[in-house]
């Protein structure tokens, strides 16, 4: 074996341990199962693999995962993040959410930013979307989940930037 071949290798190796398959609560409240999301769309995994959560007061969006942020949509009411390895991150907050224009959420973040776990993406004012969404109840779905063996989910309450909500194993 060559100097080259045994360095691919260690490229390799490197590889497989920089995988990171911890995703973690971007916002603070209940750990629900995403059959219990009431939209069929999530409900029924059509977007992705996951968990929701149902917050329980107003604060901020966090970045779930290292990564780059992929989407911020215009209305700020969802965004996802891609790590390093590939993994996507799609954080969807509400139901009916993009109906309310905006409303409700303020960008901190930009699509195209390098963010840490635990960084502040998007404020949300828990009062007025409780009053004016069809529900608060927040999907955290790996949307290329196929590509991974299996998926891991928590159960419980969550702590925004803390607390573990799903493990991926590649």
């Amino acid at each position: 074996m060559g100097l080259f071949d045994f360095l691919k290798g260690n490229n390799k190796e490197t590889e497989k341990k920089e995988f990171e398959g911890k995703i973690y609560a971007p916002i603070s409240g209940k750990i629900l199962p995403l059959e219990q999301v009431p939209d069929e769309v999530f409900a029924q995994k059509m977007v992705g693999d996951g968990v929701a959560i149902e917050p329980d007061a107003s604060g901020v969006m966090l970045a779930p995962v290292d990564g780059k942020v992929e989407k911020i949509f215009d209305t700020n009411h969802a965004f996802s993040v891609t790590t390093t390895s590939g993994m996507e991150v799609f954080v969807h907050f509400g139901m009916d959410t993009v109906k309310l224009d905006g409303k409700g959420f303020e960008r901190i973040a930009n699509e195209g930013d390098i963010v840490k776990k635990g960084d502040p993406l998007i404020k949300y004012d828990y009062e007025f979307l409780k009053e004016n969404a069809k529900s608060v109840i927040t999907p955290v779905i790996i949307s290329n989940y196929d590509e991974f063996s299996s998926l891991e989910k928590k159960d419980g309450n969550a702590v925004a930037g803390e607390t573990l909500v799903l493990n991926v194993i590649k």
